[in-house]
């Protein structure tokens, strides 16, 4: 009545249809854990400087370097369903002249991987070796979601499309992170709270200015 093409066929439906369904349990669950991420983060310094964007170009555009410290605890982002969470800082201000648009700019990343994916890390083998013995054992490890950086220097120098970036206000920054689950859908932070799922504390700096260009070597020009 079957063939051995018919059977081979049903039995991959019906292993189809079992993966499926455990799959979707195991992404379903990771409702089931609490999200109570946290940070303070402050702006500690900042400086625009004139720069070129390329080797060969012959314009100078302004950049701004910004320097920040930040406490953060997203140990409760890491459960067993956790690959890993990548965690950035933007610097978020007002678009002159507009309403209702915000300029936004990474200034700093970072990637946390679970104990179950270190091998995925894009670290050196002595970094990855302590790690991996850190976390020996541990099926999660939650200590990897709390971050103290002091005066931590960016990654990324920030601009603007117009090559102007000095004496901006109302600049802020914020905190943000995406978990990848090995099973599921990516999440972001989200803005308010989602059952178990809680909007982060904090993670969002007082409004400040971005200054001019070589102010105070300008001043000492004048006094000359």
């Amino acid at each position: 009545m079957y063939n051995s093409l018919t059977r081979i066929q049903n039995v991959f439906g019906f292993f189809t249809t079992v993966a499926f369904a455990v799959a979707a349990i195991i992404a379903a669950s990771d409702f089931t854990a609490p999200r109570t991420p946290s940070s303070e983060i402050k702006m500690t310094n900042v400086q625009v400087v004139k720069g070129r964007p390329h080797y060969y170009s012959t314009k100078k555009e302004e950049y701004a370097i910004i320097k920040f410290s930040m406490d953060a605890d997203l140990s409760s982002l890491f459960t067993w369903n956790t690959k890993q969470v990548f965690v950035y800082v933007t610097a978020e201000w007002p678009s002159a002249g507009t309403q209702n648009q915000t300029n936004s700019a990474v200034i700093w990343d970072s990637i946390i991987t679970a104990p179950s994916s270190d091998h995925l890390a894009n670290i050196g083998p002595a970094t990855l070796k302590k790690l991996r013995r850190s976390a020996a054992g541990k099926a999660t490890d939650p200590s990897r979601g709390l971050l103290s950086l002091k005066n931590q220097r960016p990654k990324y120098q920030i601009t603007h499309p117009t090559g102007r970036i000095a004496k901006s206000a109302d600049v802020a920054l914020r905190l943000h992170y995406n978990v990848q689950p090995w099973v599921g859908l990516l999440t972001w932070d989200q803005g308010r709270d989602y059952g178990l799922w809680q909007a982060m504390k904090g993670g969002l700096t007082k409004a400040f200015s971005l200054p001019a260009v070589k102010a105070k070597d300008e001043g000492k020009k004048k006094k000359a």
